[in-house]
């Protein structure tokens, strides 16, 4: 099997990276792998597997994102996955809110180095395609570079290779999740000390990263850049990436370009039932920075939802960008 590439890496965000956002990212970036949104076993295993797992083939690569704590269901789960083609299965080690702490998975693993193991090692056995994990780099006073390393060790030795580190610890007590995203500092010489540490592991970051230039400054220390945030709202950010980390000489396309080569994708979309509003909300930052961007924004915002809007709006949404 070719090695994945992660050298740019688009974040799992809950709510925001479903089928439709990734489809969008991709005519922009054709090579940056796509994660899709934390999805947990229970909601596989006992819900409509088929919803949260279908995709389109023109998003690949893409890599699935599980939660969940079961050795025994993440393996089921990883065998489900198998079937739809994914390229990579990640654990989620690294959400901190409130719902994932009572179903006894996301960041407060970090306090059982074991069980991540042993749920690493249960998906290992259950699929031939890589097994990630992604976590933080400590969670309440459990954020020691000493615990880090604990973790790093005991996960790796259960076959996990590769670690998306958010560089930041979770506090898993008196934070929102959304608090948790700007508190307390980043700190990336942690993560540049574990990749310095165990250099047979690759080591991608993940945190605050919005520009090239700090994505350079991580690339010399580490294997790979996770963007988040700043690839869905300023999502054009993206244009620059595969010519200046994947050697494309191909341009992407202008945003006016994105919006005529979506909708294809959006009329086949709405003909299966889904709403406008489902697949344009992903869009709203399509044109940020540019003359025009919040009369784009207004014009979705305001008519996306009625009804009988068609694709069409998108159209009339850019003409007003310049």
């Amino acid at each position: 099997m070719t090695k994945l590439d992660r050298t740019i890496s688009i974040a799992p965000m809950m709510d925001w990276t479903d089928r439709h956002d990734r489809y969008f990212l991709r005519l922009i970036t054709s090579r940056a792998l796509l994660y899709t949104e934390m999805v947990t076993t229970g909601a596989i295993l006992f819900g409509d597997a088929d919803r949260h797992l279908r995709f389109d083939p023109a998003e690949q690569p893409v890599a699935l994102q599980l939660g969940g704590s079961s050795p025994d269901d993440l393996a089921k789960c990883c065998e489900i996955a198998d079937t739809y083609g994914y390229q990579e299965i990640n654990l989620n080690v690294g959400c901190p809110s409130d719902r994932v702490q009572n179903g006894r998975f996301g960041a407060c693993l970090m306090a059982e180095p074991k069980t991540v193991a042993a749920c690493v090692a249960a998906m290992k056995s259950a699929t031939s395609l890589p097994v990630t994990v992604k976590n933080r780099i400590g969670i309440d006073n459990l954020d020691s570079y000493a615990h880090l390393t604990e973790f790093t060790e005991t996960v790796a030795a259960a076959g996990c290779e590769t670690f998306i580190i958010h560089a930041r610890k979770a506090w898993l007590t008196g934070l929102s999740p959304k608090e948790n995203r700007t508190i307390p500092p980043l700190d990336y010489d942690r993560v540049y000390q574990l990749k310095q540490d165990y250099p047979n592991l690759e080591i991608i970051i993940n945190g605050g990263i919005q520009s090239t230039d700090e994505i350079d400054r991580h690339i010399e220390q580490v294997d790979g850049v996770m963007i988040g945030r700043e690839a869905y709202q300023n999502p054009y950010f993206l244009a620059q990436i595969d010519k200046l980390y994947f050697g494309l000489e191909e341009t992407a396309p202008e945003r006016r370009e994105v919006v005529e080569r979506i909708l294809p994708y959006i009329d086949r979309e709405m003909a299966k039932g889904v709403p406008l509003k489902s697949i344009s909300r992903h869009m709203l930052g399509l044109f940020q920075g540019r003359p025009g961007a919040k009369a784009w924004r207004r014009h979705i915002s305001e008519n996306a939802h009625l009804e009988g809007a068609t694709p069409s709006l998108l159209e009339d949404a850019a003409a007003k960008t310049r």
